[in-house]
């Protein structure tokens, strides 16, 4: 008896389409006939999108399947494709680098957003808005310090932070008051299944409870046998 384990079988191209799939474009490549080819593959690329759901929230996933279609047939597959075709060399290329923000941030907890925001208030000249707006950034700057830390802050605190990071062109009056922040921490809720048992629970004492009174009720309108006096023996 021979059994086949996956040690003993060709490599599986991309998993995510599974061992069926690799199987079905094998047997495409072996057709003869063009017209046919292209029926099968239409049947595949389908089943490929249904095997993979979240490929239709990617731009152009039906081009993404027919990519991986050719790559799994190893690029012999021979059909008429609504996209260019891919290479070998293709898959050889290298994305460019996409570089990452070399910034020094002053305040971790407070993020480079806030930063960005004191830049942009320094900037306004009207003294309405720009007020309106270093209000806003302090509050902010409330809000971030105190889910870092999880614990109050005092508010001359922040107005020291917001003096240092605008370079004392940004201020508050000392008497200021911010809004009111306070960190809760997540309590866990009980689960439902819970609660429903309990109340099953409750349900089977009350109808235990009906149905001994009911039986009680019915018992007492039965005859008493007197013990005083038992039957006579024959």
């Amino acid at each position: 008896m021979n059994f086949d384990y996956n040690t003993t079988r060709n490599e599986l191209i991309l998993a995510e389409y599974g061992r069926n799939v690799q199987n079905m474009v094998k047997y495409i490549i072996e057709l003869p006939d063009l017209e046919e080819r292209n029926k099968y593959a239409q049947a595949v690329i389908d089943l490929m999108g249904f095997l993979n759901p979240h490929l239709r929230d990617v731009a152009d996933f039906k081009h993404k399947l027919w990519d991986h279609l050719h790559i799994i047939s190893g690029y012999k597959i021979d059909v008429d494709c609504p996209y260019p075709k891919p290479t070998p060399e293709d898959a050889l290329v290298k994305p460019k680098h996409i570089g990452y923000p070399q910034q020094k941030i002053t305040y971790k907890h407070y993020g480079k957003t806030v930063e960005t925001m004191i830049e942009k208030a320094k900037a306004v000249d009207d003294p309405e808005r720009r007020a309106a707006m270093v209000q806003g950034i302090a509050n902010f700057m409330k809000m971030a310090y105190v889910t870092w830390n999880k614990d109050s802050v005092a508010d001359e605190t922040i107005l020291k932070n917001l003096r240092e990071l605008s370079g004392g062109q940004l201020q508050l009056d000392e008497n200021v008051n911010l809004a009111k922040v306070e960190f809760k921490p997540v309590v866990a809720r009980p689960a439902n299944n819970n609660n429903r048992g309990r109340q099953n629970n409750n349900n089977n004492n009350n109808n235990g409870k009906g149905r001994q009174s009911s039986t009680g009720n019915s018992s007492s309108n039965r005859p008493q046998r007197n013990n005083n006096n038992p039957k006579p023996r024959h």
